[in-house]
């Protein structure tokens, strides 16, 4: 892999991650659509795209690292018997975590031969766009709630959402965050909750999956490498989106984009032959 090709994919990845428009969709898109070859049937593509998912789960920690203190430090106070917002929300994410870790660990394989059908990718990030339209609406109708008084049951269903993202062109923030708005938390709370839920799904399939990259020192490097652009650019990512979320920034135009996206993914590779 050149070293341009791997700061391409790199800040793809680390960009498209967080905002909600599928980052492993764009992965296996994008390149294709520009004669970019990438094995699909690798079998160190999958770990390599998870070593970039984690330059992304370091930079959403560091991110939100006073989040996470007092998180964890109200999770070890309602072990002691002292409830509190900070525990509660603990929990709610815990519980959120769930769904998406077991069916993950069962559909891995079937989910992985969905990679080999780029119209499938397409087609399924202009449904991931639609969706993004009718969450933007739903938010809007919606009284809200500050997310430490999520009940443990819309903690599941927001956990339950990200289950779609496990299919390429679907985003697992973008499902989360309407979730998150249809459980009652504002555009800006719903992005905070879908990150700090994203972090323990994003760490755990690292730990997964990366060790199959150990026997292969030339794709370790290379995944360690884009580890890190990836996290500087979903640095820069985060940052911008909470700050566009805090304003009046709004789902429905990210879903106009996956739309349109997808549409042009998918009438070009219905007319082109896809790359092997």
């Amino acid at each position: 892999m050149s070293l341009s090709f791997l700061f391409f994919l790199s800040v793809l990845q680390g960009v498209t991650e967080l905002f909600p428009v599928s980052s492993l969709g764009h992965t296996l898109l994008v390149p294709a659509l520009f004669g970019m070859h990438i094995d699909k049937h690798a079998p160190q593509l999958l770990p390599f795209l998870v070593a970039l998912h984690l330059g992304t789960a370091v930079a959403l920690l560091w991110y939100f690292r006073a989040r996470w203190v007092a998180l964890i430090s109200g999770f070890f106070a309602s072990l002691g018997g002292r409830k509190n917002d900070d525990g509660h929300m603990m929990w709610a994410l815990i519980i959120g975590t769930i769904p998406t870790g077991l069916v993950g660990l069962l559909l891995e394989k079937r989910i992985e031969a969905i990679f080999h059908d780029l119209r499938i990718v397409a087609a399924a990030l202009m449904v991931n766009g639609v969706l993004l339209w009718f969450g933007d609406r739903l938010q809007r109708a919606r009284t809200h709630r500050p997310p430490e008084k999520l009940t443990f049951r819309q903690a599941f269903l927001v956990g339950l959402a990200q289950i779609g993202a496990l299919i390429p062109g679907f985003s697992r923030s973008g499902l989360t965050m309407i979730a998150g708005n249809a459980a009652g938390l504002t555009a800006e709370k719903a992005a905070e909750f879908s990150f700090l839920l994203g972090t323990p799904i994003i760490f755990a399939a690292g730990v997964l999956e990366l060790p199959k990259l150990f026997h292969a020192h030339d794709q370790l490097m290379t995944a360690l490498v884009g580890g890190v652009l990836t996290g500087i650019a979903a640095w820069l990512s985060v940052k911008f989106l909470m700050r566009y979320f805090e304003g009046r920034g709004r789902l429905a135009s990210f879903g106009l984009y996956c739309v349109i996206a997808g549409a042009v993914f998918l009438g070009w590779f219905v007319t082109h032959q896809q790359p092997v």
